[in-house]
């Protein structure tokens, strides 16, 4: 029985020939023998096999020393998957041998496909790797050198771009650690001297570009982005401290930014414009003309608290005058707030109190919906 003679089968290694034999025929013996055993019974048979398969196992695992990593790993694995065989062997499958081979070689394989390289590189730089390597060492016994890469390349008829790819990517088989220390007695770390990616450092043109830029803005413009930008105010609490309206600061806010960002664009900056050369849209604008016995008031920019005082006496002047119509033309008016309609509706009531007609007209459909909540309802143009 395989129980008594498994102990002097197993004190030397089975000859290279004799020895499959042996090893297929213990594991027929293993398996008669636990054929009728339970479960928990079967562990010194399943060792004492285990234990006469280790020599086939070492053989196995020395066919891939040299690759990099140390006999005694790869050893281990090999015997990993000899047990492994052990536990999944099926008799009437074949040969125990064979298919304790491919799960030896197998396990070994994933070994160095999952557990050896430090980064991941290529199946087909990680082959060329390899023949490379082979190619190294047989061209250094017969050069007494170590070859180039042209020899290299003759020799396995490969563009040298591919050779010097593949001895590239060697290196991250096992990149050096972070942490590993520099060396003597100082307590520094390689990773100490890897300097790091500064996000900063790409906005220094831009930050002194701005910086410049910015002093050419008047005070208080340069004083409200500050507030803003900086101080992190809101542009209610800007408009507070200024003691003009929130919709005023977003106007200064918007006009600020937009030549800014034209400066940063152009070579040379554009001068601040006051409004004299170019109109500013959020701007009020509002004007009076007689139009034979018509009187139009024309309304143009955002009218706010600003504004309102500038649009509700336009519009008293208006109406004072007796004429057959007043006419306010909005058709350039991009918004009221409470201060406006405020004054439209002064108006309104004393053109009713005058008996002089007003008519609004050309309502932008954003300032048509303000006006209609209100109760100024505008003509349909």
């Amino acid at each position: 029985m395989f129980g008594q003679t498994s102990t002097t089968t197993t004190t030397t290694p089975p000859p290279t020939d004799r020895g499959l034999e042996d090893l297929d025929a213990a594991a027929m013996a293993y398996a008669a023998r636990i054929a009728g055993l339970p479960p928990e019974r079967r562990g010194e048979a399943r060792e004492d096999l285990v234990r006469f398969a280790l020599p086939f196992a070492g053989r196995l695992a020395r066919r891939y020393r040299g690759r990099g990593e140390p006999l005694e790993d790869l050893e281990q694995v090999a015997r990993l998957g000899l047990v492994n065989a052990v536990d999944r062997y099926d008799p009437e499958r074949g040969s125990f041998t064979a298919y304790a081979a491919i799960t030896i070689v197998g396990e070994i394989k994933r070994h160095f496909r999952d557990r050896t390289w430090g980064v991941h590189v290529p199946r087909r730089l990680r082959d060329l790797i390899l023949e490379v390597g082979q190619a190294t060492a047989a061209l250094t016994s017969e050069l007494s050198r170590a070859p180039s890469v042209a020899e290299l390349s003759a020799r396995l008829e490969t563009p040298e771009e591919e050779i010097l790819a593949a001895l590239e990517s060697a290196a991250g088989y096992s990149p050096a650690s972070l942490n590993a220390p520099v060396g003597g007695e100082s307590s520094a770390e390689f990773g100490d001297l890897v300097g790091e990616s500064d996000n900063a450092l790409e906005s220094v043109d831009d930050r002194v570009t701005v910086s410049g830029l910015l002093h050419r803005l008047p005070w208080r413009e340069r004083r409200i982005l500050a507030m803003r930008f900086y101080g992190n105010q809101t542009q209610a609490e800007i408009a507070a401290r200024f003691g003009i309206s929130q919709m005023h600061v977003s106007r200064l806010l918007s006009r600020a930014l937009t030549w800014l960002r034209q400066a940063m664009l152009a070579d040379a900056p554009p001068p601040w414009q006051n409004g004299a050369a170019e109109p500013d849209p959020g701007k009020t604008r509002i004007s009076v003309k007689q139009n034979g016995d018509t009187v139009v008031v024309e309304v143009g920019g955002e009218i706010d608290r600003d504004g309102a005082d500038q649009l509700r006496r336009a519009m008293l002047e208006a109406v004072t005058g007796q004429p057959s119509e007043v006419v306010v033309d909005l058709v350039g008016a991009g918004g009221f707030d409470a201060g406006g309609i405020a004054a439209l509706m002064a108006g309104r009531d004393a053109a009713e109190r005058t008996g002089v007609p007003l008519r609004l007209t050309r309502v932008q459909p954003a300032v048509r919906r303000s006006l209609t909540a209100a109760g100024l309802a505008p003509a349909r143009d």
